[in-house]
């Protein structure tokens, strides 16, 4: 790959995309790949059947958001367990932890600035650590550097945050009045406060097309992730954009090779949100060929690419942002 630019990849005609990506070019040298399937999804195929308990995503907004996005109108929070105390949290991750969890996600509505109101819950993010041993995922929205310090503090295993890169998009889709520069601002604050991060890159979110995702892989460049995912907008029913077409295939492995390229030493995803059905199919076979290092809910189709080329697979009830602790057990990356 060392001859190939990133933007030379972005310009690529899709023929020439799929080409390059046929060459096994992008491929991993390790022959290696890993899958996830968190519990806050159910999965099965021939290959996994994914748990119903270990990893759990739970609101901290319960079943409120500010912002009511135009891709998403609130509705993700209703597949998580809501709560809205401190208490309630640690109760909550108590019960969970009785019945078997390792670890949740702990996400939430957004504040009228893009943030997730996380300041009173951090005192027991460190109580669930100290008393329950459970891995917290943290997703964060925009986040000043004397939040993410306190985050630190609290002992949690990792920040998520998405990152937006399109003006156009922060105001058209999420509603917010805020820039890419405050994205920028809260990569900038998580790097300097040392918490291991995991940016979020949304394909398409700007109504199916790509505006500003390389603009975000630039931003996301100038720090060290400890890994990097990227999702794709899927149309959801009840929503502002629920009859939206994705972006293509094609498109969503446009910018995971071009990611592949600007992160050739990072761990790189496809993440759980992106189309279904035989989108998903294409999607994941493309993505293993553009040099992912792990897939979550994968297609049954990927599951046979990867078995057919011998490759080592292993399965992973956790978040796939953990892909950064996990790496070890696929024989670190070459490239």
């Amino acid at each position: 790959m060392a001859n190939l630019h990133p933007e030379t990849v972005w310009r690529m005609k899709d023929e020439e995309l799929l080409d390059a990506l046929d060459s096994g070019l992008f491929l991993s040298k390790n022959k290696a790949i890993r899958f996830y399937a968190p519990s806050f999804m159910y999965y099965k195929t021939n290959h996994y059947c994914s748990s119903s308990k270990d990893f759990p995503t739970i609101s901290i907004t319960g079943r409120s958001c500010s912002l009511r996005c135009k891709h998403c109108g609130g509705k993700v929070l209703d597949t998580m367990y809501p709560v809205t105390a401190p208490e309630e949290l640690f109760e909550l991750c108590t019960k969970l932890k009785r019945k078997g969890a390792l670890g949740c996600l702990i996400s939430g509505g957004c504040l009228p600035n893009g943030s997730v109101p996380l300041g009173k819950f951090t005192g027991v993010f460190a109580r669930i650590k100290r008393e329950l041993d459970l891995t917290i995922l943290v997703h964060t929205g925009i986040i000043d550097s004397q939040t993410a310090k306190i985050l630190k503090k609290s002992g949690i295993d990792t920040a998520l945050i998405d990152v937006i890169g399109s003006n156009d998009t922060v105001k058209e889709v999420y509603k917010l009045d805020v820039t890419v520069k405050d994205y920028a601002s809260s990569l900038g604050a998580l790097c300097d406060s040392g918490i291991a991060f995991v940016p979020h890159l949304i394909v398409g979110l700007h109504y199916g097309k790509l505006k500003g995702e390389l603009k975000a892989l630039e931003m996301i460049s100038r720090y060290k992730p400890s890994a990097l995912v990227v999702i794709a907008f899927m149309p959801i029913h009840g929503t502002e954009m629920a009859t939206v077409e994705p972006s293509t295939p094609a498109n969503i492995v446009r910018v995971i090779a071009t990611a592949r390229l600007m992160f050739p030493e990072t761990p790189l995803v496809l993440g759980c949100m992106r189309p279904k059905g035989n989108h998903r199919a294409e999607t994941d076979v493309l993505a293993m060929k553009a040099g992912v290092d792990a897939i979550a809910f994968p297609a049954e189709e990927v599951l046979e690419f990867a078995e057919q080329r011998g490759y080592k697979m292993s399965f992973s009830s956790f978040c796939c942002s953990q892909i950064y602790v996990d790496i070890g057990n696929l024989g670190g990356i070459t490239r």
